[in-house]
This record gives structure tokens, sequence and C-alpha cells, in this order.
């Protein structure tokens, strides 16, 4: 993906429609790469770049969890920490159906429809962040402080 080529995505549209400030950073996506990929071909710390997991819990009810690149999440203290039995991550085509985005370019912003985002707490330490843009190999920077504005996430302590 070139730079004069970056595709408008809903989560594009949707941080520019709440005057987020970003900026975008395309790469060459890298299947099964991660955000191990990512961070490298960026030359950023993995830990700054978030993942979004979509999940659900025991009914089926869907859910987004951002967290860095470097952790896991637990998913028991996630479940925990949200008072249901189980959570386990969505099948590929459940997530897409829920967010509206394939795979390696889900975005929490612009979702296809409105999903509870729960986010790791120390995300919000950080001076900056790398999240997707909404499409595979490309990323926004900005502050955790925007993602919180927007998002609204409940915070959680779920990294492993």
């Amino acid at each position: 993906m070139t730079k004069d080529k970056i595709p408008t995505t809903p989560a594009i549209l949707a941080l520019r429609a709440q005057a987020v400030v970003f900026t975008l950073h395309p790469y060459k996506y890298e299947e099964r790469g991660g955000t191990k990929a990512s961070a490298t071909k960026l030359g950023v710390d993995e830990h700054l770049v978030i993942k979004t997991l979509v999940m659900e819990d025991e009914t089926g009810n869907p859910l987004i969890i951002l967290m860095h690149g470097d952790k896991e999440v637990s998913t028991k203290a996630l479940a925990r920490s949200l008072g249901v039995k189980a959570i386990i991550p969505c099948k590929p085509d459940v997530a897409q159906k829920h967010t509206g985005y394939m795979v390696g370019g889900t975005s929490p912003f612009g979702t296809r429809k409105p999903l509870p985002v729960y986010m790791e707490k120390t995300i919000g330490d950080l001076p900056a962040i790398f999240i997707n843009a909404g499409g595979r190999g490309l990323l926004a920077q900005m502050s955790p402080a925007e993602v919180i504005r927007i998002l609204n996430p409940v915070m959680v302590n779920v990294a492993i």
C-alpha cells in the first residue's frame, strides 16, 4: 500500500468525524505477522501497537478488547471482570460480521454495530499508540486519550 493510495475506511471516517488528531502509517501487510511484524516494519516498540480483538461471552454477546501488541488477554480474568462464565475469541467470520472488518484489519472505530469496548488500563499511560485504522497494513498513531474520549472503554487489568 503506497502513501498516495490509502483507502478511506469506516474507521478513518469515524476518526475524522470526531476530530481526532491522528497520523496514518501504512506498511506491507504480512499474513499472520501480527503486531510483531507491523511494529518491525514501522520501527516502533511492539508494546505501543494495540491489538483490537473481537471476543464473545458464553451466550455469544460480542465485545472488543484492546491490548498491547506484546501481551495476551487472560480470558479467565476478563470473564471474571465482566461477571460472565467464559470469554472466547470470535471466529474470523463472526468477528467480521460484528465489526465489518477483516481479521488483520479490525479497528475499534467505525464498527458495523456498536460493541462494548474494554481496554487494558496501562494503554492509557502511553505517550502515543498505533492502532488499526480499518485495513490490513494500515495503523493510526494517536494519543490513547483520544481512544478513551471516542470509545469510552471500560478499563481492565487482564494482560498476561
